[in-house]
């Protein structure tokens, strides 16, 4: 299997089972994972990067314990619309960890301003120093995206 349309993904990921949200950075990949319905993104877990093959595994492990059937990954798409290397590294990603999993159905969603809103929302509301953040930010936007996602496939 490709990587497929986000509209694509409720046909090819079993029904009534999560799916997981990755939000890619350079040392770590925030996690979040939805409930069966797929109403709700929660922030789940921060891979931290080591090797490609024991990232993809931690990730794998991860959806294993939830039966997550899909992946939607964060594109960092610039603000006119185009693509730049970020893009191509979150597309590798995807690309590679079709190498190790064919059938698993991955798809994009453009994540631009998802790290933005959610550091802006842990500072106003929640608060938060910087140090906490750190720890928190890339699962949360991992949330942000898939839940942007969740909403768009409910309302298809």
């Amino acid at each position: 299997m490709a990587v497929i349309d986000i509209l694509e993904l409720p046909k090819a990921a079993p029904p009534n089972t999560p799916l997981v949200g990755l939000d890619l950075g350079e040392k770590t990949i925030g996690v979040a994972v939805s409930d069966a319905t797929r109403m709700v993104a929660s922030p789940l877990d921060l891979i931290r990067k080591t090797k490609f093959t024991d990232d993809a595994n931690a990730l794998f492990r991860l959806m294993e314990s939830r039966r997550a059937s899909g992946i939607v990954i964060g594109l960092p798409v610039n603000m006119d619309g185009t693509e730049g290397t970020r893009c191509q590294s979150n597309r590798a990603f995807a690309r590679n960890l079709l190498r190790l999993n064919p059938d698993l159905p991955i798809a994009f969603w453009d994540e631009r301003m998802s790290t933005m809103a959610v550091n802006r929302m842990l500072v106003g509301e929640a608060d938060m120093t910087r140090a906490r953040r750190a720890d928190v930010v890339d699962k949360m936007a991992a949330a942000w995206i898939l839940q942007g996602a969740l909403d768009r496939l409910r309302n298809l």
